[in-house]
């Protein structure tokens, strides 16, 4: 990889990764409801989940992919409904055990399954890679580059967006504007999910 197709390909990752989505939805949801360190896991999720896709793209497994598509089906209404859950949770707890509780919840697998449930993620990274890279004369040292890239570019802003919503949390510390901010995060939670059923 040349200076040029690092950047490039960085520069792209950047606007890709702002770009509101459902990651960034629950993202957002998840910080507004429980603060900035309970949404660390959402985030590694997140990124695992872009990364198994990104090897998949490099290694040429996409017929793989397509195989396993009931599978991917299967994580996606499993993770939508799961957010569906959480949002309706989030309207109805106090603001204060909502806290304890989401604590408790397995996060990181919340976020997986918001990009593994979304098997196009890998046709976009086949159509998104060779703009920039030979994906047929990438050496290891160039897939670790790469990988680098795109987690450290999509954990950066997806923790922006996090730091940024519970900042936003913090400002509003009484109870009853809390739970306006709960109900706001559940209600996004709730679209998002719906939308993940939407798009099957």
């Amino acid at each position: 990889m040349t200076f040029y197709s690092i950047a490039g390909l960085s520069a792209a990752m950047f606007v890709l990764a702002v770009t509101p989505g459902p990651g960034v939805f629950i993202t957002v949801s998840k910080a507004l409801a429980s603060g900035f360190r309970n949404t660390l896991p959402v985030i590694a999720g997140i990124v695992t989940g872009d990364l198994i896709f990104l090897l998949f793209a490099i290694f040429g497994l996409a017929a793989i992919a397509e195989t396993f598509e009931t599978m991917f089906l299967i994580i996606k209404y499993l993770g939508a409904g799961y957010l569906i859950w959480l949002g309706i949770r989030l309207w109805r707890t106090h603001p204060e055990k909502m806290e304890i509780a989401a604590s408790k919840k397995h996060r990181f697998l919340s976020g997986l399954s918001i990009t593994l449930g979304n098997p196009k993620v890998i046709l976009f990274y086949l159509g998104f890679l060779p703009t920039f890279v030979d994906l047929n004369a990438l050496s290891s040292l160039d897939i670790f580059s790469i990988a680098f890239i795109v987690s450290s570019i999509l954990g950066a802003v997806m923790s922006f967006y996090a730091y940024s919503a519970s900042r936003a949390r913090q400002l509003f510390k009484n109870e009853r504007t809390q739970k306006h901010m709960n109900e706001v995060a559940g209600s996004v939670m709730i679209g998002t999910g719906s939308l993940l059923l939407y798009r099957t």
